[in-house]
């Protein structure tokens, strides 16, 4: 007896469903101590591409939400930068694997929100993710740049060795949505610093999802805070907070830059202003050693004399 024939065609109502199926838009959420949470007032607003399209809703970051990254950003500084540099070198190059991993998406964003062909969004995406790698090289290295031992006339050593300043706030770039937002957080996270970062109010959505590979690359939730809103709004109450301990303006307008370092100043906050950058260029160490403090021990090596020393 014959079989009859299988019957390959899809269904009609398959066939519906199908051509019905809404789109899954990405719901985009702030990075605060290692979560995910929407503004703490509820509030979001529109990110438009650079024909003015609808990209998606970022959160619209409060005053609120700026006090509660600082606190995560003081409760993790401990940890952090108590690790050794290497295990912290391991970390960032970790999280450089997770941004090649999800490298088409980064670029599609950096592409919508710079209004750029895919191939220059591309070679953005690329440089962001090398020099990502770059500063995790340095952070076994910075020390033996900057510090050492110093000649004094006198039975002692005198060592000095760089540290962390603290927490640090960070307005990232506006224009340069990924590349320049890679090179202002990660010198300051490479030598044991904690960061509070504003996203580019234009184009802060490659920052929202550098969050959520920073959350699955073995970094310390609090380390990294993402915020993104009115840049001014944030930043404000930021600059006057008691407990950052340093501001990074590279993002900032001459005129808001000015009241912020005045804000800054209550608490002698260190203050790097913002300039003109070539974020394609070679970096140096500049902003690796903007953040870091000097420590240096004298250590007593006992009375020298014409018949050596004595201890």
């Amino acid at each position: 007896m014959s079989e009859k024939p299988k019957n390959t065609e899809k269904p009609k109502n398959t066939e519906k469903a199908e051509q019905q199926r809404l789109s899954v838009f990405k719901t985009y959420k702030l990075y605060v101590g290692g979560k995910f949470p929407r503004s703490e007032s509820g509030r979001v607003y529109e990110v438009t591409d650079s024909k003015g399209e609808w990209l998606a809703n970022a959160p619209l970051s409060s005053r609120k939400d700026a006090r509660d990254a600082v606190v995560a950003a003081r409760k993790a500084f401990g940890g952090w930068s108590g690790a050794t540099a290497y295990n912290r070198g391991q970390v960032l190059y970790r999280v450089a694997e997770m941004l090649e991993g999800r490298r088409d998406q980064f670029v599609r964003e950096v592409a919508d929100s710079e209004g750029l062909s895919k191939s220059k969004a591309a070679a953005i995406v690329d440089a962001a993710i090398d020099r990502w790698v770059w500063y995790a090289g340095w952070t076994d290295k910075i020390a033996q740049v900057v510090g050492g031992g110093n000649p004094v006339a006198g039975p002692y050593f005198n060592l000095s060795t760089p540290e962390p300043t603290g927490v640090v706030t960070v307005l990232a770039p506006q224009e340069s949505s990924f590349l320049g937002l890679v090179s202002v957080i990660a010198p300051v996270i490479a030598t044991g610093n904690t960061v509070i970062v504003i996203a580019s109010e234009k184009s802060p959505l490659p920052a929202l999802s550098l969050g959520e590979v920073l959350a699955t690359s073995d970094v310390p939730g609090g380390v990294v805070n993402v915020l993104s809103g009115r840049t001014a709004e944030i930043a404000t109450p930021l600059a006057a907070h008691q407990d950052v301990n340093a501001i990074d303006l590279a993002g900032a307008d001459d005129v808001l830059a000015k009241e912020l370092e005045v804000a800054a100043a209550d608490n002698l906050k260190r203050v790097v202003r913002p300039q003109a950058v070539d974020y394609f260029a070679a970096p140096g160490i500049e902003r690796l050693t903007a953040f870091l403090e000097t420590k240096t021990v004298w250590h007593p090596t006992g009375a020298l004399g014409a018949s050596g020393s004595s201890y």
